[in-house]
């Protein structure tokens, strides 16, 4: 991978274990509104914009708030975690202190908020590391799409075919190769049952940024 000049983060699930506060928020915002959670809830929205989620949410579960009040009940449950207790992935800082070494341009791309992802990237203390960060609402697209891959790439003045990708679902990967770029999926317990598809569309699969060392 020697051609390799950036290098583009996922967020959630990849650089920070976080999807199980998703999941806890989930089922408290839906138990709210008398629902259980469904079986294949985080398969159905893990790579959309953070409005297209809560489209899916109004109709799916006949949410009277509007799309706004939606996601600031979300951004308020989750804001306490993001600024205090979620945590990065194993081996996250020695290998963003190794590109940075290298010289390798570093971006973020993700489907969360602003508020949130400097919220914890600035709590990890990495906030820093980063020449470009780009969210899904940029692009007004999902992650199945190569966009907000592409948009990474331009912020950073790197082609394409010389970025890689460390992305933690099957339908981001998908994105990511469309952008025409190299991908690495990482481990996360959320999205195990899509291991096998994982390591079959990836360049490589990892369990910990540490095996990169």
């Amino acid at each position: 991978m020697n051609n390799i000049k950036a290098v583009i983060f996922d967020l959630d699930g990849t650089l920070i274990d976080s999807m199980g506060i998703w999941a806890q928020i989930d089922k408290e915002y839906l138990g709210n509104f008398g629902y259980a959670v469904p079986e294949n809830l985080q398969e159905e929205i893990t790579h959309l914009t953070l409005t297209e989620t809560a489209i899916y949410f109004k109709n799916k579960f006949n949410i009277n708030d509007d799309i706004d009040k939606i996601i600031s009940t979300w951004h308020n449950m989750a804001f306490y975690h993001y600024s205090n207790t979620i945590k990065l992935k194993e081996g996250v800082i020695p290998y963003l202190d190794s590109l940075k070494k290298e010289g390798i341009k570093i971006a973020l791309a993700t489907s969360n908020s602003v508020e949130l992802l400097e919220a914890t990237l600035k709590n990890n203390n990495i906030y820093q590391y980063f020449d470009a960060i780009t969210t899904t609402e940029d692009v007004k697209k999902s992650k199945d799409n190569p966009d907000i891959y592409l948009l990474s790439a331009k912020k950073l003045c790197i082609a394409p075919e010389n970025c890689l990708v460390f992305e933690d679902i099957v339908q981001a990967v998908k994105g990511a190769k469309l952008a025409g770029m190299h991908v690495y999926s990482v481990y996360d317990k959320a999205s195990e049952n899509q291991k096998d598809t994982l390591i079959e569309l990836s360049d490589r699969y990892i369990f910990s940024f540490n095996e990169l060392l």
